[in-house]
């Protein structure tokens, strides 16, 4: 998802989200607030098979999957995009780490470009990396039916670990050189090899408010 002007400059910085820019996990935290605290613990109850399943499988985008279906599915797209921006002009300070956002102010101050990359649906990142001033977004796709509804299932893989590598490629091309990629998960380790400054785990900032 380019949020700017095309990706032209020899400085590119590359971040993932959540943990890394946020203190939590953002795509749990929007889908808490949206069902609000008596359907979240309903549906953590109802998912208790899939999330004892997980401790086996241990397939992320299976998973994440399943949270979509349960707490989503049948809601139009752009209700949902809707629904992530209130989110994000709610709850920016009390998920960014203040550090992670200074450092991404200083690689902006010197020139870079700089592009989040994240497991988390780009559907719902979306709104902070417009405030961010992201050039670009890459993260894990919502799947959508013929009337614009989501479905349940991922669009394609979970933009994780060996996936964030080929997707990069894909928006930037093969010669792709990162000047600086931050993360803070073995998920992360595969984009990090792409960068001269490896920054993993650097920030621990605590946000401003709290959810």
């Amino acid at each position: 998802m380019m949020m700017d002007d095309p990706l032209e400059s020899e400085t590119l910085v590359a971040f993932d989200f959540d943990g890394t820019l946020t203190a939590r996990d953002s795509f749990t935290a929007f889908l808490a607030w949206k069902a609000g605290q008596q359907g979240w613990w309903i549906g953590i109850l109802m998912l208790s098979p899939a999330l004892l399943s997980y401790v086996f499988h241990r397939d992320r985008g299976r998973l994440k999957g399943q949270f979509i279906r349960h707490f989503l599915a049948g809601q139009t797209l752009e209700s949902v995009e809707n629904s992530a921006r209130d989110f994000a002009q709610g709850h920016a300070q009390a998920l960014l780490r203040p550090d992670a956002v200074a450092a991404w102010r200083r690689w902006r101050a010197m020139g870079a470009k700089i592009v989040i990359v994240t497991a988390s649906p780009e559907t719902i990142v979306a709104p902070f990396a417009r405030g961010l001033g992201a050039d670009l977004l890459i993260g894990s796709r919502l799947s959508v039916d013929a009337n614009g509804k989501i479905r349940g299932p991922l669009d394609g893989a979970n933009c994780r670990g060996a996936e964030k590598v080929k997707r990069l490629i894909q928006a930037l091309g093969t010669d792709i050189k990162l000047t600086a990629a931050y993360g803070d998960t073995s998920g992360d380790k595969e984009m990090l090899s792409l960068a001269a400054d490896k920054g993993y785990r650097v920030f621990t900032g605590k946000p401003v408010g709290v959810i």
